[in-house]
């Protein structure tokens, strides 16, 4: 059974094979900040300290919110991010938060078409 440790608040769950990150922090008060679990707004925003392999594939939503920049700092969205069956360590800041709530969602290239 995997743990999730959120080093924030201190708190480290056992949780079961594939489990969402933000639904294990509600359901077990883990505390990650949250809003809208939809991966639009960016407030779930955290960084994963450790056990990146453990987790699933990035998100449509998460890469349009984060962009190539945060994801490659390690950032995903805990409302998008599940962990497949290892530890995970990951943590947040609200400085941090604030700068990618404002960030404009990347748009989704489409190919153009000629008439």
């Amino acid at each position: 059974m995997p743990k999730i440790n959120y080093s924030t608040s201190g708190k480290v769950l056992d949780v079961p094979d594939n489990s969402n990150i933000l639904r294990m922090s509600l359901r077990y008060d883990g505390d990650l900040p949250n809003k809208c679990g939809g991966g639009i707004c960016g407030t779930c925003l955290c960084k994963i300290e450790d056990g990146a392999e453990y987790l699933d594939k990035v998100k449509v939503q998460e890469r349009r919110k984060l962009g190539e920049e945060w994801l490659g700092k390690g950032y995903r969205l805990g409302c998008q991010t599940f962990v497949t069956n290892g530890d995970v360590t990951i943590s947040w800041d609200e400085e941090t938060t604030k700068v990618v709530k404002k960030r404009k969602p990347d748009k989704i290239k489409k190919e153009a078409v000629n008439k």
